[in-house]
């Protein structure tokens, strides 16, 4: 089974993959859906899109797994975001891929075994949990293989 987590941004865009056999990671990667920033935002969104679906053909995932909106004084930034959760879950449901979600406190919850961890932390225990660093990736991939795991860790005793 195949999980492809998703750390949505309008900037960059973090994907994560997990390969799982019975009760076991067998592999793991990480990296971002780098956008170019001047391009307009509906071109970004397009780009995004085109590049989840990509991702969804090459590695033919089982599951989606994806970071609910987190929101805080900016409202303009939650908007943003949810348009690029709206192209992602699009570009699932177009390839029929079932969708998991998770809010940001779950992610940390599941990886770090606090809800208010920081983003240093989950990229800590990412690693530590994989045994495996994945080099010079942005915190955006860890994050996005940390909701992966957080969908393992749902799952991994009904595999």
């Amino acid at each position: 089974m195949i999980i492809l987590g998703i750390d949505p941004g309008s900037r960059y865009c973090g994907y994560g993959i997990l390969q799982c056999e019975k009760r076991k990671i067998v592999a793991a990667g990480c990296n971002v859906i780098k956008t170019d920033p001047k391009a307009i935002f509906s071109e970004r969104l397009l780009y995004i899109y085109n590049q989840v679906a990509k991702l969804v053909d090459e590695y033919k995932p089982a599951v989606g797994a994806v970071e609910t909106i987190f929101y805080g004084k900016n409202i303009k930034s939650a908007f943003t975001l949810g348009h690029v959760r709206g192209v992602i879950l699009l570009a699932f449901a177009k390839k029929k891929l079932p969708v998991a979600e998770y809010s940001p406190r779950e992610v940390k919850k599941s990886v770090v075994g606090n809800g208010g961890a920081s983003k240093q932390q989950v990229e800590f225990m990412t690693k530590k949990i994989l045994n495996k660093d994945f080099g010079q990736v942005t915190s955006d991939a860890y994050d996005a293989l940390a909701i992966a795991l957080c969908h393992y860790n749902k799952i991994k005793y009904t595999l």
